[in-house]
C-alpha cells in the first residue's frame, strides 16, 4: 500500500495547496463587480477542493487509514475554525480600538447621542396639526413606523404644495442669481393657462392679468396653508418624531423633507410674484418664513437633512437677490432679512452631519454584521433571471461571512471620515478646507481603483463627501455674500451709494464683515461704473479669477461649484 498511500497524500497535498492559493486569492485579488460572490466561492470551493483530496485519500488507503483521514479532517476544521477567530478578533480589536480614541477626543459612535432630544409638545413645531401632515401618513407622533395596510387612505399632506402639475415646470421659469436670471413669471402665466385646459388644479383669470397677479392667484390655494405654517414657525422648537430607534438606521423615514422642499418653491415662487406686483412686505415675510423653516431640521444628525436645508436656503436667496438687483426692499425688511440668515452656521451644520453620518454608518454596518441578508437589499449583488435560485444560494454565502468582515469595514468607513472629512470645516474660525475635501476623496478614489473585502461597505456607504463638503462651503458663502449685499444696499439707501472697501459697512450696516469661508481672507469686493458692484468668494478651487463663475456645459448650465469663483452680482 506505499505506492497508493504516497499518491493519496500527493492528491491530499495538490488539494490543501489548490484551497490555500484559492483562499489566498480572496486577499489578493481585487474584488471587481461581486465581492460577495466572490467570497462565498472561496468559502465554498476552497474547503471543496480540501475535501476532494481527502475522500480520494480515504478510497485510494481504504478503511485502514480512515481514522488518520478523520483526523486530519478534523484538523483542518480546527485551522479553519482558529482562521475565523483571529479574523474576528482582529477586527474587532481595530473598530473598538478606533472607537475608545476617538471616544476620548469627544466623539461619538452612536446615534442615540447624537439624536436632539425630546422637546415639550406645546413647543414643538413638528407637533403642530399643519406640520403632522407632513408624515402622519408614515409615522406617528411617536416616531412609529405605520405599515401600508394601516394607513390612512385619504391622509392628506397639507405641507406638499406643488407649483406645478406633475412637477413639469415651464422651461427657463426658474430665476438664477448665478446666472442674473430672474424667476420668469410671464413663462408661469403661460404655463398655469396651458394647464387649465387639462386640468383645474391652478386657478387662472378670464382673462390674463399681469404676469405677477395671475401667479399669485394660481397659489392662492395653498394661502391658508401658508399662514397656518407662519403660525406655527413661531414655536421655540421643533423636533420631527423620526424612527431613530431603527435597528437598521438606514431604515429612518424622513417624509418631512420632500414636504418642507415643496413649501420653499411654492413660497419662493409667490415671494417673486409678491414682489414684482409691489408687495415687498409679503414678500419678505414669505423670505423669513422660508427661512425659519430651514431651522426646522436643523438638528437633525442627517446629511440627507441638511442637504435639503441648503436646497431650501438657495431658494430663499434667490428671492432677496431679485430685490436687491432691483432695488425693491427697504431698511426694515433689509434688517428683517439679514437678521434671519445670521442664524444660519453651515460649517457647524457640516460637523453636525458627518458626526451623524459616521454615527448612521457604524449602526448600518452593526445591523449587517447581525442580519447579512440584508445586504441583498443593499446593493451587492446584480439581478438574475434565476432569481430563486440565486436567492437561496445568496442567504448561505452571507452566513458564512466573518464578524471580522463588517468590523475591519466599519473601521475603514469611520477612519476615513474622521480623520479626512470631519476636519474639512472649522467651525471656530468658520471655514472650509477644499484640500482636506480632495485628499479625503483622493483616498477613496485609490481605495476604489482596488478595493479590498474591508473597503466593499466603506465604499457603498461612503458618498461623495468631498461634493457635500463643497455645498456646505458654498452655502455659508452665499449667505455671507447676501449679508454682506444687504449691508452694501443699506449703505446706499443711507449715504446715496456703495462704499468704495467693505471695511465701511462695520458697524453701521453690519456688526462684523464676514470674512470669505474658503481660506479666511476678506470677500473681494470692488466697487464698479454705473452704480453697482461685484462681490465674489474665492471658490472651492482656492485661486482668485477675478469673479469670474464658471458654468456647466448643457441645456441646463449651473454654477461648477469647483471651478472660479463664488459671485453675488447684479445683471
Amino acid at each position: 500500500m506505499q505506492g497508493p498511500a504516497r499518491i493519496g497524500g500527493l492528491l491530499l497535498v495538490i488539494a490543501l495547496a489548490l484551497g490555500v492559493i484559492w483562499t489566498a486569492l480572496f486577499y489578493w485579488v481585487p474584488v471587481s463587480t461581486n465581492p460577495l460572490e466572490f467570497f462565498g466561492n472561496t468559502l465554498f470551493f476552497g474547503p471543496i477542493f480540501v475535501g476532494a483530496g481527502l475522500l480520494l485519500t480515504v478510497y485510494i488507503n481504504g478503511r485502514r487509514n480512515f481514522r488518520r483521514t478523520l483526523l486530519v479532517f478534523a484538523c483542518l476544521a480546527t485551522v479553519i475554525a482558529l482562521a475565523y477567530a483571529e479574523e474576528d478578533w482582529r477586527g474587532w480589536h481595530a473598530w473598538h480600538h478606533l472607537k475608545q480614541r476617538w471616544m476620548a477626543k469627544g466623539e461619538y459612535f452612536s446615534l442615540a447621542e447624537l439624536v436632539p432630544p425630546p422637546v415639550p409638545e406645546a413647543d414643538n413645531f413638528a407637533m403642530t396639526p399643519i406640520a403632522y401632515s407632513s408624515y402622519g401618513d408614515i409615522l406617528t407622533r411617536e416616531g412609529k413606523h405605520i405599515s401600508w395596510k394601516n394607513r390612512d387612505a385619504h391622509f392628506v399632506r397639507r405641507m406638499n404644495m406643488p407649483i406645478s402639475h406633475d412637477y413639469n415646470d415651464p422651461k427657463n421659469g426658474t430665476g438664477d442669481l448665478t446666472q442674473g436670471r430672474f424667476t420668469d413669471l410671464e413663462a408661469w402665466q403661460a404655463y398655469y393657462r396651458e394647464q387649465s385646459v387639462k386640468t383645474n388644479e391652478f386657478a387662472v383669470p378670464a382673462q390674463p392679468g399681469t404676469p405677477a397677479a395671475d401667479v399669485l392667484l394660481a397659489l392662492g390655494k395653498y394661502r391658508p396653508a401658508i399662514e397656518e405654517l407662519r403660525a406655527a414657525s413661531q414655536l421655540p422648537a421643533s423636533r420631527f418624531p423620526l424612527n431613530y430607534d431603527s435597528e437598521f438606521p438606514a431604515m429612518i423615514y424622513l417624509p418631512h423633507l420632500a414636504a418642507l422642499k415643496s413649501c420653499a418653491l411654492t413660497l419662493q415662487l409667490r415671494s417673486a410674484a409678491e414682489l414684482q406686483n409691489g408687495q415687498s412686505d409679503q414678500a419678505a415675510a414669505d423670505v423669513q418664513l422660508g427661512l425659519q423653516l430651514t431651522g426646522k431640521i436643523q438638528t437633525e444628525p442627517i446629511l440627507i437633512s441638511h442637504l435639503v436645508r441648503i436646497a431650501m436656503t438657495q431658494l430663499m436667496l434667490q428671492t432677496i437677490w431679485e430685490g436687491l438687483a432691483r432695488q425693491q426692499w427697504s431698511e426694515t425688511q433689509l434688517v428683517a432679512l439679514a437678521a434671519e440668515l445670521a442664524t444660519l452656521d453651515f460649517p457647524a451644520d457640516y460637523q453636525r452631519s458627518m458626526r451623524g453620518e459616521i454615527a448612521l454608518q457604524s449602526g448600518n454596518i452593526d445591523a449587517l454584521r447581525h442580519h447579512p441578508e440584508q445586504m441583498d437589499q443593499a446593493g451587492f449583488r446584480d439581478g438574475d433571471s434565476d432569481q430563486k435560485q440565486r436567492n437561496q444560494r445568496f442567504l448561505l454565502l452571507v452566513r458564512l461571512i466573518p464578524a471580522g468582515w463588517f468590523y475591519q469595514n466599519q473601521y475603514h468607513c469611520a477612519d476615513t471620515m474622521l480623520n479626512h472629512y470631519l476636519p474639512v470645516a472649522d467651525v471656530a474660525r468658520k471655514t472650509f478646507s477644499p484640500a482636506l475635501a480632495r485628499q479625503g476623496d483622493e483616498i477613496v478614489a485609490a481605495i476604489a481603483k482596488s478595493p479590498g473585502l474591508y473597503h466593499q461597505l466603506e465604499l457603498m456607504m461612503l458618498p461623495a463627501l468631498g461634493n457635500a463638503a463643497k455645498k456646505f462651503a458654498y452655502a455659508q458663502a452665499s449667505v455671507d455674500m447676501a449679508r454682506t449685499a444687504i449691508a452694501l444696499e443699506r449703505h446706499r439707501l443711507a449715504l446715496g451709494g456703495y462704499p468704495e472697501t467693505l471695511d465701511a459697512l462695520a458697524p453701521r450696516f453690519m456688526a462684523e464683515v464676514p470674512h470669505d469661508v474658503i481660506g479666511g481672507q476678506p470677500l473681494k469686493y470692488r466697487r464698479e461704473a454705473g452704480g453697482r458692484f461685484t462681490l465674489y468668494s474665492i471658490g472651492w478651487n482656492e485661486k482668485d479669477d477675478g469673479g469670474v463663475m464658471v458654468f456647466t456645459k448643457g441645456t441646463t448650465p449651473r454654477l461648477d461649484l469647483g471651478q472660479g469663483d463664488w459671485g453675488w452680482q447684479y445683471p
